[in-house]
């Protein structure tokens, strides 16, 4: 299936905080609030969905392993379904519930 091919025209600049600009529901748009919608927009848009919440950074724990072991998750993940991520989330989730 092909893609459409969307073509974007920039305006002029605008003012916010000088110029009356309402969004869909009628309320105006100011710089502060043009500069709070753009940073949800990118938080909501770059990298992978949060585990911690929306817009919450979620940490990463890292590991060195022999690349066997490696290689036994990658298996053992992609036999079922799962990311090695998601894997090794719920190996210590259990690993945790049993101490």
């Amino acid at each position: 299936m092909k893609k459409a091919r969307v073509t974007y025209t920039l305006g002029r600049d605008v003012d916010l905080d000088k110029e009356v600009v309402l969004d869909t529901n009628g309320r105006r748009i100011t710089e502060a609030r043009a500069r709070q919608i753009a940073r949800r927009t990118h938080e909501l848009a770059v990298g992978r969905p949060s585990l911690s919440g929306v817009g919450v950074h979620s940490p990463e724990i890292k590991a060195r392993v022999p690349m066997k072991l490696k290689k036994s998750l990658q298996r053992e993940a992609k036999r079922r379904g799962q990311t090695s991520s998601e894997l090794v989330r719920q190996a210590i989730e259990e690993f945790l519930r049993g101490v």
